[in-house]
């Protein structure tokens, strides 16, 4: 048993879903959304070192030592599997670990919008899950290959570093690929996956600039391909993909991502009412107009086509927190710290509270 496993034990059984360690604090863990001690002991530079290093494969800690970043997958058999994030901050040495959900959650179980799976049925085109790290994006996407691999027979490639949800053999062909381990860099993985006959690839990750361009070249090329963007809605998320790219070749992307652009998914977590969290989505489908929105770079008027689609399931960020609110689910006060449109949301809040938001 390593040293490290004791203290993600811990994590667990209080209901938390990331370590966070650094030198010089406590031990804590995201519950609920907040970062509180599980413990009182401090941490020294020796025991973090310890921690970190034991349950690493040697020729990845001298990566980290080397490069000061480095990310893995570690597994507690019969108990979780996590993501680990190793970095350096100010007092050293530090680590972040997100708990990986041993099952694979179902668009039933996480009570997705039926409207997703229109994505999973699409043969070819990109579609993009965006959000802030910790929204939720990975276990939405797993869920979405879970019900293609349930009800289509595919050939599924997925790129990722590290491979989280590790997928059993239904109707699909599934290949997990990692990052450093499996493959030089996800540039390489996805210039190989062109010639491996792929019906759909998963990128855990769009980064790089390289990674884009291969993305849209994959999507364009007739394959479906899946992939994360660190953007708060669709919007912000075309704006992303072109600015990626040099002044000169945005021309030639808006051409590019307006022939291939499937669909972008914005997910959000919010504070559940009493306890745990929600997710709340925006969604962009395919529409006759957003070819011609993309090619004549007059992005603002994405969100006319989301709020003109509601009848065929697309919705808006707001639209997602006020079903919430009205069932529920969350508190007013936390969608109107969420929300675009506070005006929409102030109406609802109690006396005292929209100063207590402000401030």
């Amino acid at each position: 048993m390593a040293a490290i496993d004791r203290l993600l034990q811990l994590m667990l059984e209080k209901g938390g879903s990331d370590l966070h360690l650094n030198v010089g604090m406590p031990p804590k863990a995201r519950i609920s959304g907040n970062v509180i001690p599980i413990e009182d002991g401090i941490m020294s530079a020796s025991q973090m070192e310890t921690y970190l290093s034991e349950i690493c494969p040697e020729r990845r800690w001298k990566e980290y030592l080397d490069t000061k970043d480095l990310d893995l997958a570690y597994e507690i058999t019969g108990v979780a599997r996590f993501r680990g994030n190793y970095l350096y901050n100010h007092w050293g040495q530090a680590g972040i670990f997100r708990q990986i959900p041993a099952e694979i959650l179902s668009f039933d179980t996480l009570k997705l919008p039926e409207v997703l799976k229109e994505f999973c049925h699409m043969t070819e085109g990109l579609v993009v899950v965006t959000g802030p790290t910790g929204s939720g994006k990975s276990t939405t996407m797993a869920a979405m290959i879970d019900y293609i691999n349930e009800n289509l027979s595919r050939h599924i490639i997925t790129i990722e570093d590290p491979i989280e949800f590790v997928h059993p053999k239904k109707k699909s062909v599934i290949v997990h690929r990692e990052v450093g381990e499996h493959t030089e860099s996800f540039g390489a993985a996805l210039k190989g996956a062109m010639r491996h006959d792929p019906d759909i690839l998963l990128l855990r990750e769009m980064r790089e600039l390289e990674t884009i361009k291969l993305a849209l070249g994959c999507a364009s090329m007739g394959m479906l391909v899946f992939g994360t963007l660190h953007t708060n809605n669709a919007p912000k998320t075309v704006d992303r993909i072109i600015n990626a790219f040099p002044g000169d070749e945005q021309n030639q992307v808006r051409v590019m991502l307006a022939g291939c652009l499937s669909g972008v998914v914005a997910q959000l977590l919010c504070k559940r009412q009493p306890k745990g969290r929600v997710a709340v989505h925006e969604i962009l489908l395919k529409h006759e107009a957003l070819p011609n929105t993309i090619r004549s770079g007059a992005i603002a008027n994405i969100r006319a086509i989301i709020e003109s689609g509601k009848n065929i399931g697309m919705t808006t960020m707001d639209w997602s927190l006020m079903d919430r609110v009205t069932d529920g689910s969350i508190l007013a006060r936390e969608a109107f710290m969420k929300s675009s449109n506070k005006q929409a949301f102030q109406h609802l809040l109690k006396p005292g509270e929209l100063e207590e938001a402000e401030h």
